[in-house]
């Protein structure tokens, strides 16, 4: 077993192998965090959101759906799902998040600058970091399409578990957006476990 800590906004990355099981969790409530998956044999490979909503037909991604990347393959597989609902419509924010969202506050990097720094050692560069699957992050769709960032639904302690289908460079971070997380900052827990073989 592997573990870490994720500090308020802020980010990380790691290697996860085929069938390992990644755990991603909430310690202490109302937190989100990005995450990103990578071919860790050729970083042209990365999970897509259009892919996955597609296949999936729902933009509500829970257990037994499949995060698939830009090339229709598997990449993870959520076996467990404490919450059931996050977001893979929005992109990381940004220091244009900031400034376009919250004119009134400190300037940030947010999750894509986290993201960015933690995912350099491997080779990822800025422009291969696409939308990432935002877990715990809470965006209804009003009837006229309308969306809107309320404080996330998960408590603290509730944990969302995906099932690696490839060998994967991961990027995972504490979202740094005050929208949404209910306007504080929190960590990210995280935890790899060996699985078994997917699918």
């Amino acid at each position: 077993m592997t573990e870490g800590t994720i500090p308020p906004r802020s980010g990380t990355a790691f290697p996860l192998k085929t069938g390992q099981l990644l755990t991603v969790i909430d310690p202490e409530g109302m937190q989100v965090a990005d995450l990103l998956a990578y071919n860790a044999d050729d970083l042209d490979e990365v999970v897509s959101s259009g892919r996955t909503l597609d296949y999936a037909e729902t933009i509500r991604l829970t257990t037994g759906h499949v995060l698939y990347s830009n090339r229709s393959r598997p990449m993870l597989e959520i076996v467990e799902d404490m919450v059931g609902m996050h977001d893979f419509l929005l992109t990381p924010c940004s220091v244009d998040t900031f400034r376009h969202f919250y004119p009134d506050h400190p300037v940030h990097r947010g999750c894509f600058g986290n993201l960015a720094a933690a995912l350099e050692p491997y080779g990822v560069t800025p422009d291969r970091i696409p939308t990432a699957f935002n877990c715990f992050m809470n965006v209804p769709i009003a009837p006229d399409g309308r969306i809107t960032v309320e404080p996330p639904l998960s408590k603290a302690g509730d944990f969302i578990r995906f099932r690696a289908a490839m060998d994967l460079v991961i990027g995972l971070t504490a979202c740094s957006a005050y929208a949404s997380n209910g306007g504080s900052f929190k960590p990210i827990a995280w935890r790899i476990d060996a699985g078994s073989a997917p699918f």
